[in-house]
């Protein structure tokens, strides 16, 4: 339903762009016309997406950039606008694990909120400030999850630090409208990635435990959650502003969260999930 030219003038930052959904984000927006750049702090995946989309006939930005430090965040994107500014920010780049909250230590907590929340912060802010001085009508997109509005258990700092994603989100499209920044949100419902999902969730019984409380009865595809963040971040969207786009089958409206079914796993699996 797109046309190849939806995203033309889109030059856009996507940070966790070595892997899994921020990947397929980035073939989906080069195919529409974008230039993209990726960041990441493993050099390894950032070269190795450099190569597969090299072999689709694109060629992309790579920066290495730990986005829990604000000097990193800065010197990525000065290197990147050297061949042209920014105008979409794509914050993706995310930690999380299952644990008991119980078990968890302060620095756990410390690992995801200063990825997730004070990493989005840090890059809003920095972008924020440039499109204003520089009359640029930018967009943010945040990826965040639907726990971040009904919480969950044992991903607590996890819905914590989206829950403050979102009231991100909500707070700088009312604050920043005025400038023409747009703030927007999508809330994936799960999906398999390459190396994450193996290593979140126990078993396979418990994908198939997944699919069966889903209205679809079925995961969502990356392609599916990319095609939206097309949308959102396209002029088609230039009216939607502080919204977040769930993108889970209707899966919340089955129960909070699925990591709640895990409530009855015995202590040894618990260990096994640790230990990975």
């Amino acid at each position: 339903m797109f046309k190849n030219d939806l995203l033309r003038d889109k030059n856009i930052i996507i940070t966790g762009g070595g892997t899994g959904l921020g990947k397929q984000m980035t073939k989906t927006f080069l195919e529409y016309g974008s230039s993209v750049s990726i960041l990441s702090r493993n050099v390894d995946h950032l070269d190795a997406v450099k190569r597969e989309m090299k072999g689709y006939g694109f060629d992309i930005k790579t920066e290495v950039c730990d986005i829990r430090n604000p000097d990193e965040i800065k010197k990525a994107v000065d290197d990147i606008e050297i061949d042209g500014k920014i105008n979409v920010l794509i914050n993706n780049a995310a930690g999380n694990f299952i644990s008991k909250t119980e078990d968890l230590t302060p620095k756990a907590f410390d690992t995801v909120l200063k990825i997730v929340l004070n990493g989005t912060s840090y890059f809003s802010l920095e972008m924020g400030k440039r499109w204003i001085e520089s009359h640029i009508n930018g967009v943010v997109l945040n990826i965040v999850a639907t726990y971040a509005w009904t919480g969950s258990g044992y991903v607590v700092p996890s819905a914590i630090a989206k829950a403050g994603v979102l009231a991100l989100t909500r707070s700088l499209a009312a604050e920043w409208g005025h400038y023409g920044i747009r703030s927007v949100a999508i809330a994936p419902g799960a999906f398999k990635t390459e190396g994450a999902w193996s290593k979140l969730l126990p078993d396979e019984s418990y994908e198939n435990a997944i699919k069966s409380r889903n209205p679809m009865r079925r995961l969502a595809t990356k392609e599916e959650i990319a095609n939206i963040a097309t949308f959102l971040i396209s002029d088609m969207s230039s009216y939607i502003n502080g919204e977040v786009i769930t993108v889970d089958g209707g899966d919340w409206l089955y129960g909070s969260s699925i990591f709640n079914m895990m409530e009855n796993l015995p202590d040894d699996i618990w260990k096994i999930m640790r230990k990975r």
